[in-house]
Order: C-alpha cells, then structure tokens, then sequence
C-alpha cells in the first residue's frame, strides 16, 4: 500500500442539442504561489505476486483527488465561453475524484520491476453552466465510467519501500448532463493521461516480492514517514443575541477535518537535505473556521473542502553545517533523517514550509495532531507570521546554534493581500523574523526561553482609517478600502520548563501593533497563554498525555471600535461590539495510546466571550480525535 502524485492532461469534446459544440483542455498550469493545477495526489493498495520465472502479476486498487482549484473552480479540467441561443454562457467540468481497479502484469530481470497493467476507471466530476448575463448557474454532479492502461518502472529504494514511476491513459468515453435552469443537454466524452510518481509500502519479512531479493539502497539516503489525523469538533446551542459574518452560529455546530500527509526525504550531499510534503485534505473547521479569535482547531484550515483535495505543503532543502562541540544522536522523525549533529551548528532553511517549523517552537503545546488543538495555545496569538490559508509560505531561515545560544531569522513572502490564497509572485509583501533562544536546565531539569519578533511590509489598513471613511460615507467600517503599503510588528516569549520527568509547564505571552490590521494568522493584539502537559507514566500509562491550559486574548481600543462599527477581521466579526471582553479559553485533553503508532484524542475547550464580545456565549467545544504516524 502506499500514495502517488501526478500530473494530468487530456480533452473532453462537447455538444449541445441546439448543435453548437467544443472543446475541453484539461491541462492547468501549475501556480507556485497558489497550489493550483491540473495535478493530484492519491492512495493505492495491492497485491503482487512473483513467478519463479520472475514474471510479476498483481492487481491494484487507487483513488486520486486533484489539487486545489484554480478561481474559476477548475483543477483537472477546463471552461468553454461561448454564444448560445439564450445569449453568453460558461460551460465548465472539473474532476472532483477518481479512481482505478487495475490488474498489472510485469518481469523482474534483477532488483527492478517492468510492468503493464489495465483496467477499469471511474471518475465523479462536478459540471457547471453559467448564463454570463444573469449569472445563473446549474452545476449538477456526474459520474464517468471507462477504462485505463498505462506501463511502469518499479524499484526498491529502502527495506519494505519501493518506488515507480508510471503512465496512465484513461478513456471515459461518452455521457450527457441535462442542466434544468437552462434546458440544455450537454453530450461529452473525456479522455486523459497521467504521469505518476508513486511510493508502496511492501509487506512481508523485508523483501520485495514484486523485485526480488536484491539488495536495496542504503535506507539513511531516503526517509519516509507519514501521518494521518481525522478530527471532529462541535458545540451546543449557546447565547447569541445578534450574529454577524464573521460569527459561530449560536444553534451549534459540529463539522470535522482529515488529513493525509507523506513526508518524503533525500540526502542531497554532506549535510544537506530535500524534503517534499505532499498532503491529502478535507473538511471544514467550526463556522467555515471563523467566529474565535482563538480558534479551537488547528487542524482547521481558514479554507475547506467537502471533498478531499491534494497539495504540496512543504517542499525545502535544508543544510545543515557543524561548527564542533559535543555531538548529539537525533533520531529519524518527520522531516527528519536520524543522523549525529554537534551542539554547535548552522542550520540553513530554503524553499515551501511553514514559518513556525522553525520558530515559536515548545516542546509542550506546538502540534495539534498531538496534544493541544487551539491556535493561541499551539502557536502565540500576536506572531502573525507569513502563510497562506494552509499555514506555509515561501522563504529562508538560517538558524545559528552555540551553546545553549541559538539565533534564527528568517525573511518570508506575504499573501498578495492580507489573507488571501494567493502568495506575492513579487515578494513585495514580505515579512522578517527574528528569534533568539537560550537553554538552561533548573534544578536539574531542562527548559528553554525564547523570544521572538517579527516586522511585516505590506498593503494594509488601520483602523482609524477605516472608522474614518466609515464616518463619512456612512456605512461600515471597512478595512480593505483603506489599506496602504505599511508595517505591522510584534514581540512575543515563549518558555518551557520540565518540572519532573513527567511533567512539563508552558508560557506564552505576546503583543503586536493594534492600529493595524493583522496580515495573515489571526485578530489578536495582546495574549497570555501558560499550561501543563503529563505523561501517563504514573498510572502505567506512558504513551498517554493528558494536558491543562488557558489563554486570554485581548485587541486594542480602535480595534474594538472598528469590529463595533461593523468591521470584519481575519476570524472575528459579529457586525457589532457594544460591549468588548477579553476572549478567555481553558482547554484540556486527554490523549489514549492505542498503539505505539496511534492515538484516540478527546478534548473539551470552554471560550468566553467568544471573538471579544460579552453579549454572546460562552461556548463549549467538545472533540475527538484520532492520529495515526508511522
């Protein structure tokens, strides 16, 4: 078993009843500042097995799910405009998932694996016709059914891993779509080609069936590891006077996020690493993740999905350069080669990741698909560091290790507007960050204390500005209107401290600029975060963490008055505020290991004065969650 990515090309003819007809592309460039494109990633299980002719025959299921879409709502497909008897219309198809039932048949001549293979395909596809002078839309859903052969190369690449690479044609054949608001027939066929990267887990005493027992490269060159993490949240009815945009519905909610990631690595020479993290995601956080400041998951992106959807999330070389000392053992993990480094060190940072990879780290409150979920508790509210709506960006860091000493700055693109999908092509919207480190241990037990800050250049707006022109044109406040290039900083401390061997504390503080609107993570000026995280040792449970922590978060006065005067932030917005209250968060949780590899989650978070208003909640959050690494 194992996942792919790929890449897709291929056209779908069209036909009307009415005669007209054209044409389908269904190759989308891939955008590096938005993830989008006509590729995809998937999963794949199957069984092969090996003749003493070393002839191969196997059979294999897969599903794949395309990228992200692009504006107009295409990944794997295309749009046609054209002129129709009702006046312009916009017809377009997207692939929305797919799939293969597939026998392959192959030969092995040494440690590699040639093979063919065949079978059926099927693929769900969402259709759209827009009527560009009203703007009416039918977009009905299809299913496609046909066939797919392609060949391959297969090789091993570490004990139980081998790779491939593969080639697939796909043929769908014809089908037609009635789309009811226009009364037309829409007759189409659709015929598409793929080229595949793949990686397969082989199960067994180490060997590779399907290659032989030839030996395989040495594994500390490739490094696999992945995860898989399903989440659910959800709230009962709570006090809700008025709503707004930007509001949790008071009726209650439950929605849920899931995620796939592979997190794939190669050395590159002495020191050096690449590392591609392709992921699969789906879902949607609480109120289209909006509505708390502190929002209550970070496994919640600020953009959803109901069906799973493919991205690269982190693709980086880092270097990593030895400036002597005591040498330290550090063992294989996510994005992670098991290697010997020297307490003094460089480490030098390239490519796609996310900022607080790097900075904001603590060892007790930083990874939501293990301990804590809110966002101002696994990350300091105020660092309002570079991202797109997944959380990663483009940039550098380089990190400076000496001793207990460690220096880190880095210089990170900005969205091409605050919180939008798209990076800045230009880097002109640019953010720097800097952090410095020191390690101590307190009575025998390690901690560390690290303070950062950050300094964003970019288009936007303040709010005095903004309650300004609302004053004069007499309607709500609106920020966008009066953004302007800029900077917006802030500071933050970041401690963690062992107590005994099973028990840990955390603190966070921090403060950014309260006159300007945040760029990128979310509406907090001020925050305050401390907790304690135990491990289950005590009662004979030492994979198991339970954890304890609250936060208070706060805005500035003029922030106050421009949510009251009906302004939207990043998360929050009620379309009043006439009586503003810190947002105050206590969460806790208990993680259950079921195995060494997975573990069953649940959590309870109580949110006062949920998005800073007194008049609405407060909100109780329940969840579950269950992860799975390897």
């Amino acid at each position: 078993m194992g996942g792919h990515v790929g890449y897709a090309w291929g056209n779908s003819n069209w036909t009307t009843t009415s005669g007209l007809a054209g044409s389908l592309d269904l190759y989308q460039p891939f955008d590096v500042f938005t993830g989008a494109g006509s590729y995809f990633a998937g999963l794949q299980a199957g069984y092969d097995y090996q003749l003493p002719s070393r002839f191969v025959v196997g059979a294999e299921v897969d599903t794949s799910f395309p990228a992200w879409p692009d504006p107009r709502g295409i990944s794997i497909g295309g749009t046609s405009t054209f002129s129709s008897p009702v006046g312009p219309e916009s017809y377009g198809e997207t692939v929305l998932s797919s799939g293969t039932v597939r026998g392959r048949i192959g030969y092995a001549p040494g440690n590699w694996l040639l093979y063919a293979t065949g079978g059926f395909a099927w693929s769900y596809d969402q259709l759209t016709l827009t009527q560009l002078a009203t703007g009416t839309t039918d977009a009905p859903f299809s299913w496609r059914l046909g066939w797919a052969a392609g060949a391959g190369v297969e090789i091993p690449v570490a004990p139980h891993w081998t790779a491939r690479l593969e080639y697939l044609f796909t043929d769908y054949g014809n089908s037609s779509v009635l789309f009811a608001n226009a009364g037309q027939r829409f007759a189409s066929d659709w015929s598409q080609q793929e080229l595949r990267a793949g990686l397969n887990y082989q199960f067994g005493d180490g060997s590779t069936p399907a290659i032989g027992s030839a030996s395989t490269p040495d594994p500390d060159i490739v490094n696999f590891h992945g995860q898989t993490t399903l989440l659910w949240q959800g709230y009962p009815a709570f006090r809700s006077p008025y709503a707004g945009p930007n509001s949790l519905p008071g009726s209650g909610e439950g929605r849920e996020t899931w995620d796939a990631t592979l997190y794939a690595g190669v050395r590159l020479w002495q020191g050096a690493e690449l590392w591609v993290n392709p992921e699969i995601d789906q879902g949607f956080g609480l109120a289209g993740t909006l509505g708390v400041a502190g929002f209550p998951s970070a496994e919640a992106y600020k953009l959803g999905a109901d069906y799973p959807y493919g991205r690269i999330q982190r693709a980086f070389v880092r270097q990593t350069i030895n400036l002597g000392g005591d040498t330290e053992k550090v063992d294989a993990g996510l994005n992670q080669f098991a290697e010997s480094q020297t307490a003094n060190r460089l480490v030098l940072t390239v490519g796609r990741f996310s900022v607080v990879d790097i900075f904001d780290n603590n060892k007790y409150a930083h990874d939501p698909r293990n301990d804590f979920m809110n966002w101002a508790i696994v990350d300091t509210g105020t660092f309002d560091y570079a991202a797109d709506p997944w959380g990663y960006t483009y940039g550098a860091a380089a990190e400076w290790y000496q001793g207990d000493w460690t220096l880190r700055g880095g210089l990170f693109d900005l969205s091409i507007l605050p919180n939008n999908i798209e990076l800045d092509p230009t880097f002109d919207q640019f953010q720097w960050v800097g952090e410095i480190e020191r390690r101590y241990d307190l009575w025998g037990h390690p901690g560390k204390i690290a303070v950062t800050g950050f300094l964003s250049r970019g288009r936007m707006g303040s709010f005095a500005d903004a309650i300004a022109l609302a004053d004069i044109t007499g309607g709500l406040a609106d920020i966008a209107a009066v953004r302007q290039y800029q900077s917006r900083g802030g500071v933050s401390m970041n401690l963690e401290q062992e107590i005994t061997p099973d028990l840990g504390a955390f603190v966070r503080a921090g403060w950014a600029n309260g006159n300007i609107e945040p760029y990128e993570f979310s509406d907090i000026d001020r925050t305050a975060a401390a907790g304690l995280s135990l491990n289950g040792k005590q009662w004979g449970r030492p994979d198991d963490t339970v954890g304890l922590a609250g936060v208070i978060n706060g805005i500035s006065k003029i922030h106050e008055e421009f949510l009251n005067d009906g302004g939207l932030g990043i998360l929050v917005g009620d379309g009043m505020l006439p009586h503003p209250g810190p947002e105050q968060i206590i969460e806790t949780y208990y993680s259950y290991a079921l195995s060494a590899s997975t573990h069953l989650t649940a959590d309870y978070q109580f949110i006062a004065n949920p998005g800073y208003n007194e008049d609405r909640g407060p909100v109780n959050v329940f969840s579950g969650r269950i992860h799975w690494q390897f």
